[in-house]
């Protein structure tokens, strides 16, 4: 690794740490690497604004929906990745209408809310479910990727364990685990129920 070459210029740097969400395949191919991840569109929607009517994050995995209130009243609703591979950020009508029709069972008094808007991103998923936290074959290139939809609840801890990663050139405790050679040596580290939702 010499550096990192952008539209703004050349930036010399030994090591380059990767946490590029969605995109951790696409940068990786730049270097040569295929990694043992799937990028997924997930998609969530927003409701009008309401009185305060749920108090935490309602989620059910076998309804395959959640439902959290924000401060400003809107109610955040989405489910899990879409199961089609792809880099689309684009809504999908079938996907919506598979979230409202569980959230409306559950809830009946939602059929009446408007919803605001809707957006999509998209997520790296790993065959078990959990991240990489790892050095690469390339000397000087760290990623950190594979979180699913779990990846802005984990940035604090995954942070720290990274920054200790590409400062030593040697994983924490925490991090050991997560390297790219458990897919190798079948040490895997299934997550797939943590979330609570099936991805």
């Amino acid at each position: 690794m010499t550096g990192v070459q952008t539209t703004k210029g050349t930036i010399r740097t030994p090591k380059v740490a990767s946490v590029a969400a969605g995109h951790t395949s696409v940068i990786a191919r730049m270097l040569g690497l295929r990694l043992p991840i799937e990028s997924h569109p997930l998609q969530a929607l927003v409701s009008e604004p309401i009185k305060p009517v749920i108090p935490c994050v309602v989620m059910s995995n076998r309804m395959h929906v959640y439902v959290s209130q924000s401060d400003k009243g809107e109610l955040v609703i989405g489910a899990g990745i879409d199961a089609p591979i792809s880099y689309t950020q684009r809504g999908a009508f079938e996907v919506i209408e598979h979230q409202m029709a569980p959230l409306i069972e559950l809830f009946p008094f939602m059929s009446r809310l408007r919803m605001m808007r809707q957006w999509g991103g998209i997520v790296d998923v790993c065959p078990d479910a959990s991240p990489i936290i790892s050095k690469t074959p390339v000397t000087g290139f760290y990623v950190n990727a594979g979180w699913g939809t779990g990846g802005w609840k984990a940035t604090p801890g995954s942070g720290h364990a990274f920054a200790h990663l590409v400062a030593h050139d040697e994983p924490n405790a925490i991090a050991a685990p997560f390297s790219m050679e458990r897919f190798v040596s079948g040490d895997l580290v299934a997550e797939h129920g943590a979330a609570a939702v099936a991805h």
